[in-house]
């Protein structure tokens, strides 16, 4: 299993797709909303949205608590 830095780091990783899956599930109108319902504040959206900040653990968790993706789901969708 890759960790969570491989992924990061990896040519194909695309943290959009996760972020665009969570908006999708929860039915959320934009990064505004997500990151409300994260709690954090809305830069962090824009700068894993930009690649300058990477999917943390932290943040991977609380995106798995409140979409019911699991870890597994979640990472697969960061890495492809």
């Amino acid at each position: 299993m890759s960790s969570l830095k491989e992924i990061t780091a990896s040519p194909t990783y695309n943290p959009n797709r996760v972020l665009d899956a969570i908006i999708e599930k929860l039915q959320l109108k934009n990064d505004a909303a997500l990151s409300r319902a994260l709690e954090v504040a809305p830069p962090v959206i824009s700068k894993i949205r930009h690649n300058t900040l990477p999917i943390g653990a932290t943040i991977l968790i609380r995106m798995h608590e409140i979409s019911d993706f699991s870890i597994r789901e979640l990472r697969e969708l960061m890495a492809h």
